[in-house]
């Protein structure tokens, strides 16, 4: 099964991230991962700090000759800001004496400062912050990269900023990808595109952030992967907590949950059919899996993101030292991130289904992996 660990501070001298179970003789270079992390910078309403971050990339493990190994690999994202911050993230002497004790409401800084026993915010905000979704981006795209081998693409375009929904009910296929990444807000639909542009505007111009719905959807995907006999290998479950990971993140749709609910039985199912040799649907309101499993063709989940929680105009808060009325601090300026969200959504959701491809397809190398999924799709093929 695939796994990854990351490590590393926002504001420290770098990310890193390990990826273990990856099979041999994958074809992998530095490029796959800097251009997952160049989308992940992409967006509308991101703050000054996208326009700095070089993402400089290192790999030290794993990797020869453009082929993975079938050993754990390490890869490390440097901070080009580490020399401004080197000081206040100093790991030697006594705090600079720019402590932060006015936790900011919707983030991790007050629970993290009572859990962790901390006077002080950045030891909390500083591995909270969604810069570590660069290191699982980088992840990702090793995930990526397997999942290319067997057929499967992953694309994702986002639905709805603050009030402003997308109005086609088009979505982008595997081969849109550079299209979708050339909206400024990452939306498929060009006739929306502007109103959530102008969702943005408004929410920047009042010191306010947006939030927003981003899709992901996967492509090629077998019938099985995941399974009904125990809660934590069903894919849907596992493609939950994969969104549910990223920051700013509060609500998963699989298909079209929501809507389904509103249904009588009747309506709500995606009724099988057998043509030209196989069994297909000729409706996708389930996303893809039933009963925890894939049922072939695609995936599609969505995710809420909430507004970010660091405010031009901050919110009411208290200071953890003195316990009086403050106003929370600000420690960067973003208005919206639900374009740059999709991309990480991207990642994550990738190694959660090339993690489910290695579960039921074991397999040290990429030909032995490569001719399990043949064989099961040919004998699936004549069921």
């Amino acid at each position: 099964m695939l796994r990854f660990l990351t490590a590393g501070e926002s504001h420290g001298p770098a990310l890193n991230v390990i990826v273990e179970g990856m099979p041999s003789g994958v074809p992998f270079q530095l490029d796959d991962v800097r251009r997952e992390l160049a989308r992940r910078r992409l967006g509308f309403g991101r703050g000054p700090r996208m326009k700095i971050e070089k993402d400089e990339v290192e790999l030290l493990s794993g990797v020869r000759f453009g082929e993975t190994l079938g050993s754990p690999i390490s890869l490390v994202i440097r901070n080009s800001e580490w020399n401004k911050w080197q000081r206040v993230m100093s790991a030697e002497g006594k705090p600079s004496g720019n402590v932060l004790t006015e936790p900011r409401p919707g983030h991790a800084d007050l629970a993290g400062m009572l859990k962790y026993d901390r006077a002080d915010a950045r030891d909390i905000l500083e591995r909270a912050s969604a810069r570590e979704t660069a290191a699982r981006t980088a992840a990702g795209a090793l995930a990526r990269r397997l999942l290319r081998e067997v057929g499967v693409s992953v694309v994702s375009h986002v639905v709805a900023i603050g009030s402003a929904s997308s109005s086609s009910d088009i979505r982008p296929g595997a081969a849109d990808l550079d299209r979708v990444d050339e909206s400024p807000v990452r939306c498929f639909d060009e006739a929306s595109e502007q109103q959530m542009v102008t969702q943005i505007e408004e929410a920047s111009a009042a010191g306010d952030s947006v939030g927003g719905v981003f899709e992901v959807i996967v492509y090629g995907v077998p019938t099985g992967l995941g399974s009904h006999v125990h809660w934590d290998r069903r894919l849907d479950a596992l493609l939950g907590q994969a969104m549910l990971s990223i920051p700013a993140v509060k609500g998963v749709e699989v298909g079209d949950a929501f809507e389904v609910a509103k249904l009588r039985g009747t309506q709500a199912h995606d009724e099988i059919f057998y043509e030209q040799g196989g069994f297909i649907r000729h409706t996708d309101r389930a996303g893809g899996t039933e009963g925890g499993m894939s049922i072939g063709g695609t995936l599609r989940i969505r995710a809420a993101m909430k507004p970010l929680s660091t405010l031009k105009t901050p919110l009411r808060t208290v200071d953890v030292k003195t316990k009086q009325a403050a106003v929370a601090f600000r420690e960067r300026t973003d208005s919206c991130a639900v374009p740059a969200a999709a991309v990480v959504g991207e990642a994550v959701v990738a190694i959660a289904v090339a993690s489910c491809f290695l579960e039921k397809f074991a397999a040290d190398t990429l030909g032995d992996l490569v001719a399990s999924v043949d064989a099961y799709l040919a004998r699936i093929s004549g069921a």
